[in-house]
């Protein structure tokens, strides 16, 4: 039992490490396609959609997808991070339980 839920949180900690490094990758890509067209936004129109539509698209139209992809990626990238922590805390819970 001990070995099969340690090989379930090593697998699911990889998995989720992967596919965050990943996302990252893109949100840096997506980053620097807004430095480039000099997009300047705040983090609170990152993670409120009504203020970024309202306040961030009518200044830069033409750059729509390019802000949705980085705040989406962006938002993905943090909940993934969060899942990461919870796992490597279950990986800590699960070796402190098998002392």
């Amino acid at each position: 039992m001990y070995i099969l839920l340690i090989s379930i949180v090593i697998g699911l900690f990889a998995a989720m490490l992967f596919l965050n490094i990943y996302f990252r990758i893109k949100v840096l890509k997506a980053y620097k396609v807004l430095v480039r067209n000099k997009v300047e936004f705040g983090a609170v129109h990152v993670f409120n959609r009504s203020r970024r539509e309202a306040e961030v698209h009518p200044r830069y139209p033409q750059m729509k997808n390019e802000i949705e992809t980085f705040a989406n990626h962006l938002r993905y990238s943090i909940r993934m991070a969060t899942v990461l922590t919870a796992l490597i805390t279950l990986f800590g819970a699960i070796l402190m339980y098998y002392r």
